[in-house]
């Protein structure tokens, strides 16, 4: 339907903006560990800018305010799955204190995120939650990058460093499931 199209579409520039804002924070000062993090395992800063990765600060409105000076409302962060609310009522930032890795599908939409705790909190690996404009089950991590260079084969890894390391080292094929079983979809 129009209506499901047009909220979709929002769904999608939501993600989008939270994707610039999150990488921009990777090389501000309070993204300094998580830069260091990344550096340390390797990844260059070519690889960080090719699969988009960033910083989500250890704030419970970070991300609000900031999307909110772009207009957009919290309430849309929580359709977006990028802010939850509590029973109070109280929305705040869904990632915190996470490097962030953005989801993209297969026409180059940003359609959800994977977050990794910076310290030793649960769960060490958080992602959106399913949206109307994302299925878990449905997507694989970095699936926008391997359509372009496997023909029949994929090389399924368990997590987003493993894929990113592969890529890295020649290996563009690598793809990981985001934190599910692996379904017939």
């Amino acid at each position: 339907s129009p209506g499901m199209r047009e909220r979709r579409q929002k769904l999608l520039e939501i993600n989008r903006a939270a994707a610039r804002v999150f990488h921009r924070w990777l090389y501000q000062p309070e993204g300094a560990e998580a830069l260091a993090y990344l550096q340390k395992r390797g990844l260059s800063k070519a690889t960080l800018t090719s699969f988009g990765l960033g910083f989500a600060p250890n704030r419970w409105d970070g991300l609000i305010a900031a999307l909110a000076e772009q207009g957009y409302d919290k309430r849309d962060l929580l359709e977006a799955g990028l802010a939850v609310s509590n029973k109070d009522g109280r929305i705040y930032d869904r990632f915190r204190n996470r490097v962030m890795f953005p989801i993209i599908d297969i026409r180059g939409e940003v359609i959800g995120f994977g977050g990794r705790v910076m310290d030793d909190s649960k769960p060490k690996y958080l992602n959106s939650s399913d949206t109307p404009g994302f299925k878990k089950s449905k997507n694989l991590f970095a699936l926008n990058f391997a359509k372009n260079h496997c023909s029949e084969r994929l090389i399924l890894c368990e997590g987003y460093m493993d894929v990113i390391a592969l890529h890295a080292a020649g290996f563009e094929s690598a793809v990981a499931t985001l934190g599910t079983a692996i379904t017939s979809d």
